[in-house]
Protein backbone atom coordinates (compact mmCIF):
# COMPACT_ATOMS: atom_id res chain seq x y z
CA UNK A 1 0.00 0.00 0.00
CA UNK A 2 1.16 3.62 -0.93
CA UNK A 3 2.35 5.16 2.58
CA UNK A 4 2.96 8.91 3.58
CA UNK A 5 -0.99 9.05 2.85
CA UNK A 6 -2.67 11.40 5.04
CA UNK A 7 -5.45 9.56 6.29
CA UNK A 8 -8.49 11.82 6.82
CA UNK A 9 -10.76 10.39 10.31
CA UNK A 10 -14.35 9.64 8.83
CA UNK A 11 -16.91 8.48 11.23
CA UNK A 12 -20.48 6.94 11.09
CA UNK A 13 -22.19 10.31 11.29
CA UNK A 14 -20.18 11.51 8.36
CA UNK A 15 -21.54 8.85 5.87
CA UNK A 16 -24.88 10.28 5.31
CA UNK A 17 -27.92 9.00 3.28
CA UNK A 18 -29.15 11.56 0.42
CA UNK A 19 -31.44 11.41 -2.63
CA UNK A 20 -31.60 12.49 -5.93
CA UNK A 21 -34.07 12.02 -8.66
CA UNK A 22 -33.04 10.73 -11.91
CA UNK A 23 -36.20 9.96 -14.62
CA UNK A 24 -38.17 11.29 -12.42
CA UNK A 25 -37.50 8.18 -9.31
CA UNK A 26 -36.12 9.16 -6.53
CA UNK A 27 -32.37 7.32 -6.15
CA UNK A 28 -31.31 6.92 -2.62
CA UNK A 29 -27.48 6.77 -2.06
CA UNK A 30 -24.74 6.43 0.71
CA UNK A 31 -21.52 9.07 0.33
CA UNK A 32 -18.84 10.25 2.24
CA UNK A 33 -14.67 11.07 1.71
CA UNK A 34 -12.97 12.74 -0.80
CA UNK A 35 -10.64 11.34 -3.50
CA UNK A 36 -10.51 9.10 -6.41
CA UNK A 37 -13.99 7.59 -6.48
CA UNK A 38 -15.03 3.96 -5.60
CA UNK A 39 -18.66 3.25 -6.20
CA UNK A 40 -19.84 0.16 -3.80
CA UNK A 41 -22.94 -1.99 -5.51
CA UNK A 42 -24.78 -4.53 -3.34
CA UNK A 43 -26.79 -7.52 -4.07
CA UNK A 44 -30.51 -8.32 -4.54
CA UNK A 45 -32.73 -7.35 -2.01
CA UNK A 46 -30.15 -5.58 -0.04
CA UNK A 47 -29.28 -2.25 -0.09
CA UNK A 48 -26.39 0.12 0.54
CA UNK A 49 -26.29 -0.32 4.41
CA UNK A 50 -25.13 -3.82 3.84
CA UNK A 51 -21.90 -1.41 3.45
CA UNK A 52 -21.82 0.51 6.22
CA UNK A 53 -19.00 -0.81 8.35
CA UNK A 54 -16.68 0.03 5.60
CA UNK A 55 -17.29 3.41 3.86
CA UNK A 56 -16.21 4.75 7.13
CA UNK A 57 -12.59 3.31 6.58
CA UNK A 58 -12.44 3.84 2.59
CA UNK A 59 -13.55 7.24 3.01
CA UNK A 60 -10.28 8.09 4.69
CA UNK A 61 -8.85 8.08 1.17
CA UNK A 62 -11.53 8.35 -1.51
CA UNK A 63 -14.72 9.58 -2.71
CA UNK A 64 -17.38 6.60 -1.05
CA UNK A 65 -20.82 6.35 -3.34
CA UNK A 66 -22.97 3.24 -2.33
CA UNK A 67 -26.18 3.82 -4.29
CA UNK A 68 -29.65 2.01 -3.36
CA UNK A 69 -30.13 0.10 -6.59
CA UNK A 70 -33.41 1.04 -7.70
CA UNK A 71 -36.33 -1.10 -6.33
CA UNK A 72 -34.36 -1.23 -3.20
CA UNK A 73 -33.38 0.67 0.05
CA UNK A 74 -34.58 3.89 0.18
CA UNK A 75 -34.74 4.12 -3.78
CA UNK A 76 -38.38 4.23 -5.16
CA UNK A 77 -39.68 0.86 -6.30
CA UNK A 78 -41.73 1.66 -9.81
CA UNK A 79 -42.85 -0.86 -12.14
CA UNK A 80 -39.84 -1.00 -14.26
CA UNK A 81 -36.74 -2.67 -15.90
CA UNK A 82 -34.29 -4.49 -12.86
CA UNK A 83 -32.13 -6.56 -15.11
CA UNK A 84 -28.54 -6.22 -14.86
CA UNK A 85 -27.93 -4.35 -18.00
CA UNK A 86 -30.59 -1.43 -16.45
CA UNK A 87 -29.20 -1.36 -13.23
CA UNK A 88 -26.34 -0.97 -14.88
CA UNK A 89 -27.46 2.02 -16.52
CA UNK A 90 -29.05 3.72 -13.35
CA UNK A 91 -25.56 3.58 -11.89
CA UNK A 92 -23.96 5.22 -14.72
CA UNK A 93 -26.95 8.04 -14.74
CA UNK A 94 -26.12 8.38 -11.19
CA UNK A 95 -22.65 8.80 -11.46
CA UNK A 96 -23.34 11.08 -14.16
CA UNK A 97 -25.73 13.40 -12.45
CA UNK A 98 -23.01 13.55 -9.13
CA UNK A 99 -20.34 14.68 -12.14
CA UNK A 100 -18.14 11.79 -11.53
CA UNK A 101 -15.86 10.81 -14.55
CA UNK A 102 -15.05 6.93 -13.85
CA UNK A 103 -14.28 4.90 -10.34
CA UNK A 104 -13.13 1.74 -8.81
CA UNK A 105 -16.30 -0.22 -8.93
CA UNK A 106 -16.55 -2.85 -6.17
CA UNK A 107 -20.09 -5.03 -6.52
CA UNK A 108 -21.49 -8.42 -4.39
CA UNK A 109 -23.70 -11.19 -5.50
CA UNK A 110 -25.56 -9.50 -8.16
CA UNK A 111 -24.21 -6.14 -7.24
CA UNK A 112 -20.71 -8.04 -8.80
CA UNK A 113 -23.02 -8.61 -12.35
CA UNK A 114 -23.98 -5.24 -12.47
CA UNK A 115 -20.22 -4.32 -11.84
CA UNK A 116 -19.03 -6.45 -14.71
CA UNK A 117 -22.08 -5.49 -17.17
CA UNK A 118 -21.15 -2.06 -16.43
CA UNK A 119 -17.54 -2.45 -17.25
CA UNK A 120 -18.51 -4.19 -20.51
CA UNK A 121 -21.05 -1.04 -21.68
CA UNK A 122 -18.80 1.66 -20.24
CA UNK A 123 -15.33 0.48 -20.05
CA UNK A 124 -14.47 4.25 -20.71
CA UNK A 125 -15.49 4.92 -16.67
CA UNK A 126 -14.15 1.66 -15.41
CA UNK A 127 -11.11 2.10 -13.78
CA UNK A 128 -11.00 -1.17 -11.71
CA UNK A 129 -13.19 -4.15 -10.79
CA UNK A 130 -13.73 -5.91 -7.46
CA UNK A 131 -16.21 -8.96 -7.70
CA UNK A 132 -17.80 -10.14 -4.75
CA UNK A 133 -19.11 -13.48 -4.22
CA UNK A 134 -20.33 -12.23 -7.88
CA UNK A 135 -23.04 -13.62 -9.50
CA UNK A 136 -22.88 -14.50 -13.71
CA UNK A 137 -20.19 -17.06 -13.53
CA UNK A 138 -22.06 -20.03 -13.88
CA UNK A 139 -25.43 -21.96 -13.66
CA UNK A 140 -24.76 -23.29 -10.40
CA UNK A 141 -27.09 -21.20 -7.09
CA UNK A 142 -28.84 -21.90 -4.16
CA UNK A 143 -31.91 -23.99 -4.65
CA UNK A 144 -33.59 -21.52 -2.84
CA UNK A 145 -33.16 -18.78 -5.21
CA UNK A 146 -34.23 -21.11 -7.95
CA UNK A 147 -37.56 -21.65 -6.17
CA UNK A 148 -38.06 -18.11 -5.47
CA UNK A 149 -37.87 -17.58 -9.18
CA UNK A 150 -40.78 -20.27 -9.88
CA UNK A 151 -44.56 -19.08 -10.34
CA UNK A 152 -46.30 -17.97 -6.90
CA UNK A 153 -43.05 -16.67 -5.23
CA UNK A 154 -44.60 -13.72 -4.38
CA UNK A 155 -47.50 -15.55 -2.18
CA UNK A 156 -44.62 -17.32 -0.58
CA UNK A 157 -42.86 -13.92 0.30
CA UNK A 158 -46.03 -12.26 1.78
CA UNK A 159 -46.57 -15.50 3.88
CA UNK A 160 -43.33 -15.11 5.10
CA UNK A 161 -43.37 -11.26 5.90
CA UNK A 162 -46.03 -11.94 8.40
CA UNK A 163 -45.73 -11.26 11.82
CA UNK A 164 -46.79 -14.70 12.89
CA UNK A 165 -44.58 -16.25 10.02
CA UNK A 166 -41.21 -14.32 11.30
CA UNK A 167 -40.32 -16.74 14.28
CA UNK A 168 -40.53 -19.78 12.16
CA UNK A 169 -38.41 -18.12 9.54
CA UNK A 170 -35.54 -17.05 11.89
CA UNK A 171 -35.86 -20.74 13.86
CA UNK A 172 -34.97 -22.29 10.23
CA UNK A 173 -32.24 -19.96 9.93
CA UNK A 174 -30.99 -20.20 13.45
CA UNK A 175 -30.89 -24.24 12.53
CA UNK A 176 -28.62 -24.05 9.36
CA UNK A 177 -26.76 -21.82 11.48
CA UNK A 178 -26.22 -24.27 14.18
CA UNK A 179 -26.14 -26.94 11.89
CA UNK A 180 -23.15 -25.54 10.57
CA UNK A 181 -24.05 -25.28 7.30
CA UNK A 182 -22.85 -23.08 4.18
CA UNK A 183 -26.04 -20.97 4.02
CA UNK A 184 -25.75 -20.42 7.79
CA UNK A 185 -22.76 -18.93 7.65
CA UNK A 186 -24.78 -15.80 6.51
CA UNK A 187 -27.92 -16.25 9.34
CA UNK A 188 -27.63 -12.75 10.42
CA UNK A 189 -27.50 -10.96 6.75
CA UNK A 190 -30.32 -13.90 5.33
CA UNK A 191 -32.78 -12.81 8.25
CA UNK A 192 -32.21 -9.24 7.20
CA UNK A 193 -33.11 -9.86 3.81
CA UNK A 194 -36.09 -11.41 4.90
CA UNK A 195 -37.21 -8.12 7.19
CA UNK A 196 -36.16 -6.15 3.83
CA UNK A 197 -39.38 -7.05 2.13
CA UNK A 198 -42.04 -5.58 3.97
CA UNK A 199 -44.37 -4.95 1.74
CA UNK A 200 -46.07 -6.19 -1.68
CA UNK A 201 -43.74 -3.66 -3.75
CA UNK A 202 -40.78 -4.56 -2.27
CA UNK A 203 -41.45 -8.15 -2.96
CA UNK A 204 -42.22 -7.74 -6.66
CA UNK A 205 -39.01 -6.05 -6.84
CA UNK A 206 -37.06 -8.63 -5.47
CA UNK A 207 -38.93 -11.35 -7.63
CA UNK A 208 -38.55 -9.23 -11.03
CA UNK A 209 -35.00 -8.82 -10.43
CA UNK A 210 -34.54 -11.96 -9.50
CA UNK A 211 -36.03 -13.92 -12.33
CA UNK A 212 -33.88 -11.79 -14.98
CA UNK A 213 -31.23 -13.65 -13.87
CA UNK A 214 -32.16 -17.19 -12.15
CA UNK A 215 -35.15 -19.62 -13.40
CA UNK A 216 -35.71 -22.91 -11.96
CA UNK A 217 -32.27 -24.49 -13.43
CA UNK A 218 -30.49 -21.56 -11.77
CA UNK A 219 -28.51 -18.87 -12.97
CA UNK A 220 -29.23 -17.89 -16.79
CA UNK A 221 -26.92 -14.34 -17.36
CA UNK A 222 -23.63 -15.12 -17.69
CA UNK A 223 -20.45 -13.16 -17.88
CA UNK A 224 -18.10 -15.57 -18.73
CA UNK A 225 -18.47 -15.17 -23.01
CA UNK A 226 -17.21 -11.50 -22.45
CA UNK A 227 -14.97 -11.83 -19.92
CA UNK A 228 -11.68 -11.64 -22.54
CA UNK A 229 -12.94 -8.01 -22.39
CA UNK A 230 -11.35 -7.09 -18.84
CA UNK A 231 -7.76 -7.55 -20.05
CA UNK A 232 -6.21 -4.39 -18.97
CA UNK A 233 -8.64 -3.70 -16.62
CA UNK A 234 -7.49 -4.24 -13.09
CA UNK A 235 -9.50 -7.11 -11.51
CA UNK A 236 -9.79 -8.78 -8.01
CA UNK A 237 -11.85 -11.58 -6.43
CA UNK A 238 -12.85 -12.06 -3.34
CA UNK A 239 -14.68 -15.12 -1.89
CA UNK A 240 -15.86 -16.64 1.04
CA UNK A 241 -14.82 -20.67 1.07
CA UNK A 242 -18.97 -21.42 2.05
CA UNK A 243 -20.31 -19.31 0.03
CA UNK A 244 -23.98 -21.24 -0.13
CA UNK A 245 -25.01 -18.72 -2.47
CA UNK A 246 -22.80 -18.83 -5.29
CA UNK A 247 -20.40 -21.44 -4.64
CA UNK A 248 -16.35 -20.80 -4.48
CA UNK A 249 -15.96 -22.78 -7.71
CA UNK A 250 -17.28 -19.82 -9.54
CA UNK A 251 -14.00 -17.68 -7.74
CA UNK A 252 -11.75 -19.81 -9.60
CA UNK A 253 -13.54 -20.01 -12.94
CA UNK A 254 -13.84 -16.40 -13.20
CA UNK A 255 -10.08 -15.77 -12.35
CA UNK A 256 -9.31 -18.04 -15.14
CA UNK A 257 -11.17 -16.53 -17.33
CA UNK A 258 -10.32 -12.80 -16.71
CA UNK A 259 -6.77 -12.39 -17.91
CA UNK A 260 -3.90 -11.47 -15.09
CA UNK A 261 -7.26 -10.77 -11.88
CA UNK A 262 -6.16 -11.23 -8.59
CA UNK A 263 -8.26 -13.91 -6.06
CA UNK A 264 -8.45 -13.69 -2.28
CA UNK A 265 -10.83 -16.38 -0.94
CA UNK A 266 -11.74 -15.66 2.68
CA UNK A 267 -11.16 -19.24 4.59
CA UNK A 268 -15.19 -20.05 6.80
CA UNK A 269 -16.59 -16.94 5.11
CA UNK A 270 -20.13 -17.32 3.36
CA UNK A 271 -21.22 -15.13 1.37
CA UNK A 272 -20.82 -11.88 2.78
CA UNK A 273 -16.79 -11.81 3.12
CA UNK A 274 -16.89 -8.22 3.79
CA UNK A 275 -19.26 -8.82 6.82
CA UNK A 276 -17.32 -12.13 8.23
CA UNK A 277 -13.78 -9.98 8.11
CA UNK A 278 -14.48 -6.66 7.55
CA UNK A 279 -10.55 -5.24 8.10
CA UNK A 280 -9.08 -7.94 5.80
CA UNK A 281 -11.52 -6.77 2.89
CA UNK A 282 -10.82 -3.19 3.60
CA UNK A 283 -6.88 -3.80 3.48
CA UNK A 284 -7.36 -5.65 0.40
CA UNK A 285 -9.57 -3.14 -1.25
CA UNK A 286 -6.84 -0.23 -0.19
CA UNK A 287 -3.83 -2.26 -1.36
CA UNK A 288 -5.10 -2.77 -4.71
CA UNK A 289 -6.54 0.63 -5.59
CA UNK A 290 -3.29 1.69 -4.33
CA UNK A 291 -1.06 -0.67 -6.37
CA UNK A 292 -2.80 -1.10 -9.90
CA UNK A 293 -2.81 1.77 -12.42
CA UNK A 294 -6.42 2.76 -13.68
CA UNK A 295 -7.47 0.93 -16.82
CA UNK A 296 -7.03 2.68 -19.93
CA UNK A 297 -9.17 2.74 -22.35
CA UNK A 298 -9.15 3.15 -26.15
CA UNK A 299 -12.10 2.29 -28.70
CA UNK A 300 -8.71 0.99 -31.17
CA UNK A 301 -8.22 -1.15 -28.50
CA UNK A 302 -11.34 -2.53 -27.60
CA UNK A 303 -11.60 -3.47 -31.35
CA UNK A 304 -8.61 -5.52 -31.23
CA UNK A 305 -10.41 -7.20 -28.28
CA UNK A 306 -13.24 -7.59 -30.13
CA UNK A 307 -11.88 -8.91 -32.87
CA UNK A 308 -9.94 -10.90 -31.13
CA UNK A 309 -12.50 -13.19 -29.74
CA UNK A 310 -12.97 -15.18 -27.12
CA UNK A 311 -9.66 -17.29 -26.02
CA UNK A 312 -8.00 -15.56 -28.90
CA UNK A 313 -10.33 -17.14 -31.46
CA UNK A 314 -11.18 -14.70 -34.19
CA UNK A 315 -14.55 -13.18 -34.86
CA UNK A 316 -16.19 -15.49 -37.49
CA UNK A 317 -18.71 -13.69 -40.38
CA UNK A 318 -22.12 -14.99 -41.17
CA UNK A 319 -23.24 -14.40 -44.99
CA UNK A 320 -26.87 -14.22 -45.52
CA UNK A 321 -27.29 -17.88 -46.33
CA UNK A 322 -26.42 -18.35 -42.40
CA UNK A 323 -22.59 -20.15 -43.36
CA UNK A 324 -19.88 -19.33 -41.21
CA UNK A 325 -16.97 -17.90 -43.16
CA UNK A 326 -13.82 -17.60 -40.59
CA UNK A 327 -11.87 -14.98 -40.88
CA UNK A 328 -8.41 -15.50 -41.92
CA UNK A 329 -4.93 -13.24 -41.86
Amino acid sequence: MATGTRLRPVGDQDVRLRHRVVHGYRRAYRTAGEGPPVVLIHGIGDSSATWAELIPGLARRYTVLAPDLLGHGASDKPRADYSVAAYANGVRDLLGVLGIERATLVGHSLGGGVAMQFAYQYPELTERLVLVGAGGVGREVNPVLRAAALPGAELVLALLSRPAMRRPARLVIELMRLLDSDLGQDAPDLLGLVDALPDARSRSVFVRTLRSVVDWRGQVVTMLDRCYLTQGMPTMLIWGSRDGVVPEAHAHRAHAAMPGSRLEIFEGAGHFPFHADPARFLALVEDFIETTPGAEWSAERWGELLRGGRFGTPVAEVDSAYEVVVERG
